[in-house]
């Protein structure tokens, strides 16, 4: 079994340093041997990293991956690795997926040319968004655990943002797809 420092592990998993210290704290990845400059991780440490790296391919959260290699010894890793990964798609295959999933019927015309400072602020062309009924107020939502929560900035419009505090529950995602699309509807409007 090999032995590597925090730097060789890094490099070899193609990490950072930080991201392994993160892993640790978090749960996804067993302390090393040792403290300080002196710790040592093993070939485990380098599966379970590959494996982690896998699996946020298939776009899970990282709560849901440490749920998954809980249940996954340092030996079931290293054969999962060793496995041939299926071919994964664009980004774009990935969203088209998702929208199909949800119903949400892909418009098929060309879309516009983008000014520089739609793509700068990230802003959705007009017509880019599904139109989706409003729907009531939303409930508050539960607190997110601390370990796993993180913010999420959304630009409706180069002056307006909406933060979300994520991962949310798949109602509550998909009552912030619609309060989205209603924003940016409300913002695409003439003030006449």
């Amino acid at each position: 079994m090999s032995q590597y420092s925090l730097a060789d592990l890094a490099h070899l998993a193609d990490v950072t340093p930080r991201t392994v210290r993160f892993y640790i704290a978090t749960g996804l990845l067993r302390s090393p041997e040792g403290a300080g400059p002196k710790a040592r991780y093993d070939d485990g440490h380098l599966s379970r990293l590959r494996l982690i790296k896998r699996l946020q391919k298939d776009h899970l959260p990282l709560a849901e991956i440490r749920a998954r290699l809980s249940a996954v010894s340092d030996e079931d890793a290293a054969l999962l690795v060793s496995e041939q990964p299926e071919p994964h798609g664009t980004a774009a295959d990935y969203i088209s997926a998702l929208l199909q999933e949800r119903g949400v019927a892909r418009r098929s015309r060309q879309r516009p040319l983008r000014t520089p400072a739609q793509e700068r602020w990230n802003v959705p062309l007009p017509g880019s968004w599904p139109s989706v009924p409003p729907v009531g107020p939303l409930p508050p939502a539960p607190g997110p655990s601390p370990d796993r929560s993180q913010w999420e900035r959304i630009a409706l419009s180069p002056d307006i943002e909406l933060h979300i505090r994520r991962p949310l529950g798949r109602d509550q995602n998909r009552r912030v797809d619609r309060l989205v699309t209603i924003a940016r509807q409300l913002l695409e409007e003439d003030p006449s």
